[in-house]
């Protein structure tokens, strides 16, 4: 069975950092494409990052510069760096992966597989 399951979430105070990671099982992702979204309470859900099998990464505007996605295919694991945290990064925060195509996705239905959340919350 194919499992995604995320960890590291927590409380932390607006300017902290917290580092989440995405452990895969099941299969090996090595060669797809696999992203981190969040979702506030209230919002929609939206992209945060994606990096590609090659290593390419792209995030959102609202992140850049703060938050770092990177990979490791021998763990078969991708984490999350955050930094400079702020209060409106409060959310629950997925991993996913999209096991059709190749070519990084912000688009959420892109990706067909996803992990149950882990939440962050920062306060002011």
């Amino acid at each position: 069975q194919v499992q995604l399951v995320e960890s590291g979430g927590g409380l932390v105070q607006a300017g902290g950092s917290l580092r989440l990671s995405c452990a895969t099982s099941g299969r090996t992702f090595s060669g797809n494409v696999m992203g981190w979204f969040r979702q506030g309470p209230g919002k929609e859900r939206e992209f945060v990052a994606v990096i590609s099998w090659s290593g390419d990464t792209y995030y959102s505007d609202s992140v850049k510069g703060r938050f770092t996605i990177s990979g490791d295919n021998a763990k078969n694991t991708v984490a999350l760096q955050m930094n400079s945290l702020k209060p409106e990064d409060t959310a629950d925060y997925y991993c996913a992966v999209r096991t059709r195509g190749a070519v990084p996705c912000t688009r959420a239905p892109c990706y067909d597989l996803w992990g149950q959340g882990t939440q962050v919350t920062v306060s002011s």
